[in-house]
């Protein structure tokens, strides 16, 4: 169903797990109108969870959004594949790690008790994403795989998007690594969306919140990802909204006009269709 206003479906859910890149930013800026509707969600009695695939910590991803002027009372807490990251790193408490990733992703690793080290003496991998996003690209870490797939070692994955976007360019995250890792025959573990986990930990959350557990059937995930956002709801067993300005514009005809018959085929994909389509979350 095709529909401009969020509003027309509000009024049938108690909790919205809000996708955060791609839906309330682009990476550069807020999204206003998507920021207005989850406040009214929010004013009109209902819970917003923000989930992202972010490999930050929910604090981290919080200092962010402030800093793209997403504001505070869009959402009553986040949950991020950081969150899940840190878990499982603390199931691994005195092994040694090597991390995949850039610098400002390190926070993600203070008090799990982790000790780095080369890739040739670590006991596992953890990658965040590229070193360089901006200049690299998975092929770039080919080498680094065959020696990994050698060594035979374990790697937690914590951001399963392949792309995001950074104003109008697409960047690749640490999925685009993994999936080539896991091609190789190597064995990756998925911290966030499309995966259950992330979910479970976001509805607990949710939970918390609200003082008692929400039904599933009144809970709506919104993202404009097909791989990550509509099949993660799916497996979550929740409705969702898919939002068609975001990673996927340009193949299904632009930002402002996407054509039907475009969105129709990237659905089929995944075998499942949302309960609305919207070109940007609006109240």
């Amino acid at each position: 169903m095709l529909t401009r206003h969020f509003s027309t479906l509000a009024a049938r859910y108690d909790v919205v797990l809000s996708d955060v890149w791609g839906v309330t930013h682009n990476g550069i800026t807020a999204t206003p109108e998507a920021c207005d509707a989850l406040m009214r969600f929010r004013a009109g009695g209902g819970t917003v969870i923000l989930i992202t695939n972010a490999p930050r910590r929910g604090e981290a991803v919080a200092r962010q959004l402030v800093h793209f002027k997403v504001p505070s009372d869009v959402h009553d807490g986040i949950v991020s594949s950081g969150d899940v990251t840190c878990r499982l790193m603390q199931e691994r408490a005195g092994q040694r790690v090597f991390h995949i990733g850039p610098e400002r992703d390190l926070s993600i690793f203070e008090g799990v008790g982790t000790t780095f080290a080369p890739l040739e003496q670590a006991d596992y991998v953890v990658c965040t994403g590229l070193f360089h996003d901006e200049t690299e690209t998975p092929d770039d870490y080919r080498g680094l795989i065959e020696t990994m797939r050698a060594r035979a070692l374990p790697m937690i994955c914590g951001n399963p998007d392949l792309v995001v976007e950074r104003g109008d360019t697409l960047v690749f995250c640490a999925g685009a690594i993994a999936d080539l890792y896991a091609h190789a025959g190597g064995a990756v573990t998925y911290a966030g969306k499309p995966y259950r986990p992330i979910y479970d930990m976001a509805l607990k959350e949710a939970a918390r919140v609200r003082g008692r557990p929400a039904d599933p059937k009144r809970v709506i995930a919104i993202g404009d990802s097909v791989r990550t956002d509509i099949m993660g709801a799916q497996a979550a067993g929740i409705d969702c909204v898919f939002v068609t300005d975001g990673i996927h514009a340009e193949e299904l005809g632009g930002r402002h006009h996407p054509k039907p018959e475009a969105v129709e085929k990237i659905l089929s994909t995944v075998g499942t269709k949302p309960v609305a389509i919207m070109r940007r979350l609006a109240w």
